[in-house]
């Protein structure tokens, strides 16, 4: 591949990097640096690889301004059994990002022209400024001050990562003037925000099962509770036919996972929070806020990656929920086409559909619909043999609730036994 406006290649790393990573901040899309490689795009590799990933890392955070923590990633790759560096930049939303030295002026401010970093004009500069955004979690205050962060020191130690004090300045949870901001909020041990898992008996917001809020606590564990719970719901069902046993996921996890950590990340907390809706036959996850502003569909659809919240991007790579930056949209696309996705200026709705065999058939008991996505009569359906026990532990209800089930679907006509306790299986009609 030669170099574009969006690769970059590097033979070595030097006195020019910070330059060309500044011209990808301020870039729609950003771009990449692949470092230990020629001109020609030949890759030469590198000596010390591990020691060049930590000059890289150092530069971009001291060199550059703003703050650039979750704006990038570096990584160790192989190009033909060679190592070489690929340097992973985001567009970033506070520009003109510039070289610390120069200051924001003509000699510190570039952007990508073709395959090379070019200079900004001072109109250029003076316009990114006027559209950049004003109002960010970064500074907003705290709506309160008295946080703390024993949740997070837990995880940053399970991840080795050392929680110092210091390690609360350098995740930029305070302001200039001191005070916690929104980002500190979110990952306090305690705080006002919580995410909403809704789930309904048919396709539609008629019947509504339950509803549950996931929150009020630092949102990396809020995260994990919530994936729990799509994990149970999404858990594979059997499939009994005359040859073999037939085990598939209603959707795919991989890609469930990454939509619902994303809608977490890159939610616009002024305007709501996340929701996710588990009807009989989908899954639907909504975020707040559209496309980031600058970023356009191609460009997202192309897993391109323009952070919304750099500070909890950070933390998240950190936490390894996020790998690289845009990764977890290029396994969303391997999974399902762009179809599942809907835009607009304020939320980003993502639809899961379930996999056919697994869209429960309506019933009527006692005048309600039965089409519960973990209903006895769905379970049974693809699983005849199922015991009470097996019943209790897939639904999660008691025995003396899941025996009521089960009488009133015979009487009801849907269900009915043949053969023996032990030996027999269930039949649905």
């Amino acid at each position: 591949m030669q170099e574009s406006n969006r690769i970059e290649y590097k033979s070595e790393l030097n006195d020019r990097f910070e330059k060309a990573v500044v011209s990808f901040l301020n870039y729609s899309g950003g771009g990449e640096i692949l470092v230990g490689v020629d001109d020609n795009g030949c890759p030469i590799g590198l000596n010390d690889v591990d020691k060049v990933q930590l000059q890289i890392v150092d530069r971009i955070r001291n060199n550059i301004r703003p703050q650039t923590l979750g704006l990038f990633d570096v990584i160790l790759t192989q190009i033909d059994s060679i190592n070489v560096i690929r340097v992973i930049v985001s567009c970033g939303q506070q520009r003109p990002y510039y070289l610390r030295k120069k200051g924001m002026t003509e000699q510190g401010c570039f952007i990508r022209v073709g395959s090379s970093a070019q200079p900004m004009t001072e109109q250029m500069i003076e316009e990114l400024i006027a559209k950049r955004q004003q109002i960010t979690l970064q500074t907003t205050n705290a709506p309160r001050q008295n946080l703390t962060f024993k949740q997070l020191s837990i995880y940053y130690e399970e991840k080795n990562l050392d929680p110092t004090e210091q390690f609360i300045n350098s995740l930029d949870l305070r302001q200039s003037n001191g005070e916690y901001n929104y980002i500190a909020y979110l990952l306090a041990d305690e705080n006002g925000v919580s995410v909403k898992v809704a789930t309904y008996a048919g396709t539609d917001k008629v019947d509504l099962l339950e509803t549950r809020e996931y929150g009020n606590r630092c949102l990396i564990t809020t995260t994990h509770r919530i994936l729990d719970r799509l994990d149970s719901e999404n858990r594979t069902f059997a499939k009994i036919t005359a040859k073999n046993r037939l085990e598939k996921e209603r959707v795919n996890s991989i890609a469930l996972k990454e939509v619902v950590i994303n809608a977490i990340v890159h939610n616009d907390y002024t305007k709501g929070v996340p929701l996710v809706e588990i009807y009989a036959d989908r899954i639907v996850v909504t975020s707040c806020g559209g496309l980031v502003a600058d970023l356009s569909e191609e460009d997202f659809f192309k897993c391109r990656s323009m952070p919304r919240n750099r500070e909890l991007m950070r933390v998240f790579r950190d936490m390894e929920l996020v790998e690289q930056i845009g990764s977890g949209m290029s396994r969303i696309l391997k999974a399902y086409d762009r179809s599942i996705f809907e835009l607009s200026p304020s939320f980003t709705v993502v639809t899961f559909p379930f996999e056919e065999a697994f869209i429960p058939q309506n019933g009527m008991v006692n005048g309600k619909i039965i089409g519960k996505i973990n209903s006895v009569l769905d379970i049974l359906k693809y699983n005849p043999k199922a015991t009470i026990p097996d019943l209790m532990e897939a639904t999660g209800k008691g025995q003396r609730t899941i025996s009521r089930e089960l009488k009133e679907y015979q009487k009801a006509g849907l269900l009915r036994r043949e053969g023996s306790r032990k030996t027999g299986h269930w039949v649905v009609e």
